[in-house]
């Protein structure tokens, strides 16, 4: 039996319809299919449009790209109209969706995952604070004053899908564990940087759309206490909230994080019901099942599989099954038409004027790079020190100084809080993107390059038996 068919249940040849081609078709998609799901795809893919956008906007076509994501698009509902250029729908728009997933992971890690147990979490989490206050700080001492101090917050996100791409493509050169530190490291950084753009870069605000975002806040909370799990009510009120908070002056995307958290995470069915349900449906089924008829002419057999579907969705909770069929929209859409609209810039930013290299380019750097990598490998080494926590099983320092560096990646959530930071500062804006890209690239390559070097752990040999 091939290895793929492992675990499959044997059905007899007669008993399967295979089109014409089908077969070759399924040999060819398979593997690309596996290919999408693997984590370092979408790091290749987000790289591969950053690249593509610094190209265009560097070439002949940079007036054209910039005339596209100016152009206005408008939604008008009744009297009232929304009107936005395509630059900030999809800032603004699509990147909630992103928030919105951010949002689930984080819910699913809290609940199940590597910061359920405090033993484990408190490790990455104290990694992760100092990778979010020094670097903070670095950016701070180089720009202590002015409008360009806004943009401290920029060199404090760690972007997870480059990090741990270059983890997966180091492959056996790094130990497991470690991609699960950098996981929850980065998790608990991305809900650091949510706060962050919550309480410090929010507009004037406007309290009747506050008052009308906690109104729909408070109808999620209903929603989930009255056991609802189909996804739709849930999505309409993760709208609403969307435009409420648009209304408030409190960014809009964070409707998303908001709406993920109230997506309930117990399924109905346990285990054991569910198991009931199948067998029963199995049993009628097979009961109703006329030789010579087959579904479309047997309403019962149809009833019996739509039961069955039902129960497969109902023994997955909610968040699992809309986490799930996010991420290949997310990670292989939203994602790369944010790099799109947002990496692109002239290459010029990076000549040296007569002053030198501009504040915030450097501030930046200077905070992906240094400040990422002493504030995570230096609170991790205080605190393990202090006997608080452990160090990732099969891992020494020095793996956790190359992950420190790899968590000076900061693209995605850098580059979104710099257009927060310098929305009315265009030089600026670029300045802080040369620091972004700048300082993430230094940051890979050294911690790559740092922890191919190091290797695994080296394990100790075990005494052969007398």
């Amino acid at each position: 039996m091939a290895k793929s068919d492992v675990g499959k249940p044997a059905v007899a040849a007669e008993h399967v319809f295979l089109a014409p081609w089908e077969r070759a078709f399924e040999t060819i998609f398979t593997p690309f299919e596996e290919f999408i799901h693997r984590q370092s795809t979408s790091g290749l893919l987000l790289l591969s449009c950053a690249v593509i956008a610094l190209v265009i906007a560097n070439s002949p076509l940079s007036e054209s790209y910039q005339h596209i994501l100016h152009t206005k698009l408008s939604i008008k509902l009744g009297t009232t109209t929304l009107s936005m250029s395509l630059h900030h729908w999809i800032n603004d728009g699509l990147m909630t969706l992103f928030f919105f997933l951010v949002g689930l992971e984080l819910k699913r890690e809290f609940l199940v995952g590597e910061l359920s147990d405090f033993s484990l979490a408190v490790l990455p989490a104290i990694a992760a604070l100092g990778g979010m206050v020094v670097p903070a700080l670095f950016y701070y001492m180089v720009n202590p004053s002015g409008h360009q101090a806004m943009g401290w917050g920029i060199p404090m996100a760690t972007d997870i899908a480059f990090a741990v791409s270059i983890l997966a493509l180091l492959g056996s050169r790094v130990p497991r564990s470690l991609l699960m530190f950098l996981v929850a490291l980065a998790i608990v950084d991305d809900l650091g940087a949510i706060i962050v753009i919550a309480v410090f870069y929010t507009q004037d605000l406007n309290l009747w759309g506050l008052l009308m975002a906690g109104l729909v806040v408070l109808l999620l909370i209903m929603t989930n206490f009255f056991g609802v799990r189909k996804p739709t009510p849930y999505m309409v009120l993760g709208l609403m909230l969307w435009l409420a908070l648009y209304a408030s002056g409190v960014h809009a995307t964070l409707a998303g994080v908001i709406a993920a958290f109230a997506i309930p995470a117990r399924p109905k069915y346990d285990p054991v019901g569910f198991s009931a349900h199948v067998k029963t449906l199995i049993r009628r089924f097979d009961g109703s099942y006329r030789p010579g008829s087959d579904i479309y002419q047997n309403d019962q057999l149809r009833a019996c599989v739509q039961s069955l579907e039902q129960g497969c969705k109902m023994v997955q909770a909610p968040l699992q099954r809309i986490e799930h069929s996010l991420h290949i929209p997310v990670t292989y859409m939203v994602i790369p038409l944010f790099a799109l609209a947002n990496a692109g810039m002239p290459l010029s930013v990076f000549e040296a004027g007569e002053e030198g290299f501009s504040s915030v380019t450097l501030g930046v750097v200077l905070g992906l790079v240094a400040g990422k990598a002493l504030g995570i490998a230096g609170s991790v080494w205080l605190a393990w020190k202090l006997g608080i926590g452990k160090l990732p099983k099969g891992c020494a320092m020095r793996h956790i100084v190359g992950v420190a560096l790899l968590g000076g990646i900061g693209f995605t959530m850098s580059i979104f809080i710099a257009e927060l930071a310098f929305a009315n500062s265009p030089e600026d804006l670029l300045y802080a993107k040369a620091g972004v890209l700048a300082g993430s690239l230094i940051a890979g390559i050294l911690g790559a390059s740092l922890l191919y070097w190091f290797g695994p752990e080296p394990q100790p040999a075990k005494e052969s038996a007398p």
